[in-house]
């Protein structure tokens, strides 16, 4: 399978040189020119996979330039026994027809690790294929999860290094621990003096820059990417959607076939990308419900066409959805424009110019066959986090809070009782402080911070914090140096 990008009609690379470079060198996404397609009796054998199984046959066709050796062995190396549960993955049901697909029982338990625990694996053999024997540098901007994950992920890979940047105010106090305490001895973590949107845009404007390019080259140091801009990240997450209906299949929930409908909440896109791409692939989902917070810039889009971020930036309880650039949009809107780079061009241009861009009637209603948008404001999402845990002794963090609010607010809109999967992103101890707010209706004690709040968490839930966050107790905090917004590059370039 080749790959193009979405702002050069002539790209045509492998997937070993779309995961290696990340991104374009014009500065578009790698896309797959083709996606394979899964069939009913496909859905009926991949319910009696294990998650392994199931996503190496996912991934397979994706992955042409590799041998099934290499694909296995990143999957199994991966979801073989890194997580807390043994399909990786997890599937609770609440209501009737509802589901939440827990994909935080990873190591640093966030949905990220479903991709960052594989991309290593898959980022060290593209390398490799591409003929290039130098350093890597992987940069990433994190609003919280991909952070810590990526830390997690690449931590003493050889030939690799890492930089993470992050907005100092702008994630929880242990997102915040998570990073500050990172061990191994080729990462860096740095805290920007902004918001997530100025941290992805110093680090899409490293790639950009010729200049920063050509000396890290000439050091012997190549640039890539542990965002979902890079196709190596976004590509794993395909398959835990696919799995997901195979198993309501297994279950007996669903008949093979049934469409159902898929709840994302999201700031980037690109976990309900990957949805999409799933659905593109054949399987079932009949509607995805794109859910943000205050940040509600991908709602207005999705409802009006017209792309405006121009608009005061939230910080909110759900701050790994705190973005107003959604990157992977680029993705979706190259797909249903036909492939058309011109026009991503054109669109993209007006948002770096202007801050904004509309794609008029015909894509909006397009978007709108499959998309439907909704977000949720800061005291419902308390309220969601607070109900759930009473009508079902449920605990859920503040992103799947405002997944689930705005998946109910669309089933009371519409009328539509579809059977539901809505993605749940983080361990709610991730999001300790607003999650105990929403449950005893006050803050916590200023000197509640970090692990005073689990364990005040704990005794007030019943629920226990996982290992991997508790695990963090007394490391030494290794990171503390910011930058500003505008120092993202001298960063970069002090690490060739």
């Amino acid at each position: 399978m080749k790959y193009a990008s979405t702002r050069d009609p002539s790209v045509g690379i492998t997937a070993a040189e779309a995961i290696a470079k990340g991104i374009s060198a014009e500065g578009g996404l790698f896309v797959p020119e083709e996606l394979p397609r899964l069939t009913e009796s496909d859905f009926l054998s991949l319910a009696e996979k294990r998650y392994p199984d199931l996503a190496f046959e996912v991934l397979k066709p994706f992955l042409s330039a590799f041998t099934d050796d290499e694909i296995r062995g990143w999957v199994y190396g991966a979801y073989g026994g890194n997580f807390g549960v043994e399909d990786a993955v997890g599937l609770a049901k609440l209501g009737d027809g509802e589901f939440l697909l827990e994909l935080w029982h990873g190591p640093t338990a966030a949905f990220k690790d479903m991709a960052l625990q594989i991309l290593p694996g898959m980022l060290s053999a593209s390398i490799k294929k591409t003929g290039f024997s130098g350093r890597t540098l992987i940069l990433a901007a994190t609003s919280g999860d991909t952070g810590k994950a990526a830390l997690e992920g690449f931590k003493d890979v050889d030939g690799v290094e890492i930089a993470v940047f992050y907005p100092q105010n702008g994630v929880s106090d242990m997102q915040k621990l998570q990073m500050a305490t990172q061990e191994g001895e080729n990462v860096r973590v740095f805290a920007v003096k902004g918001n997530f949107d100025d941290c992805q845009n110093g680090v899409k404007a490293v790639f950009a820059d010729s200049n920063a390019v050509k000396s890290a080259e000439s050091r012997g140091v190549a640039f890539s990417s542990a965002n979902s801009i890079n196709w190596g990240r976004l590509c794993p997450q395909i398959a835990y959607y696919v799995f997901a209906y195979a198993r309501l299949v297994k279950r007996g929930e669903i008949v093979c076939g049934e469409e159902i409908n898929v709840t994302v909440p999201t700031g980037n896109f690109g976990n309900i990308l990957a949805a999409y791409y799933a659905r593109e692939m054949g399987t079932p989902i009949k509607t995805l419900i794109c859910a943000s917070n205050a940040n509600n810039v991908l709602t207005d889009f999705i409802n009006t066409g017209i792309y405006d971020r121009n608009r005061e930036f939230l910080t909110t309880v759900s701050p790994s959805m705190d973005i107003l650039v959604s990157s992977n949009l680029e993705r979706l809107l190259y797909h249903i424009s036909g492939n058309n780079p011109a026009l991503i061009n054109g669109w993209f241009s007006s948002l770096k110019e202007t801050g904004r861009y509309v794609v008029g009637a015909k894509i909006t209603a397009k978007m709108k066959s499959a998309f439907c948008g909704g977000w949720c404001g800061e005291d419902d999402t308390k309220a969601t986090v607070r109900e759930v845990f009473g009508k079902y002794n449920y605990l859920m963090d503040t992103h799947t809070a405002v997944g689930y609010k705005v998946y109910r607010d669309y089933a009371a809109r519409t009328g539509d009782n579809a059977k539901t999967v809505i993605a749940s992103t983080a361990n709610p101890y991730k999001f300790g402080a607003a999650v105990y707010e929403a449950l005893s209706g006050k803050p916590p004690a200023k000197s509640d911070k970090g692990f005073g709040i689990i364990k005040k968490l704990e005794k007030l839930s019943g629920v226990p914090a996982p290992k991997a966050l508790t695990a963090i107790k007394g490391k030494k905090i290794r990171f503390k140096e910011s930058v500003g917004k505008d120092g993202i590059k001298e960063a970069v370039l002090g690490m060739l």
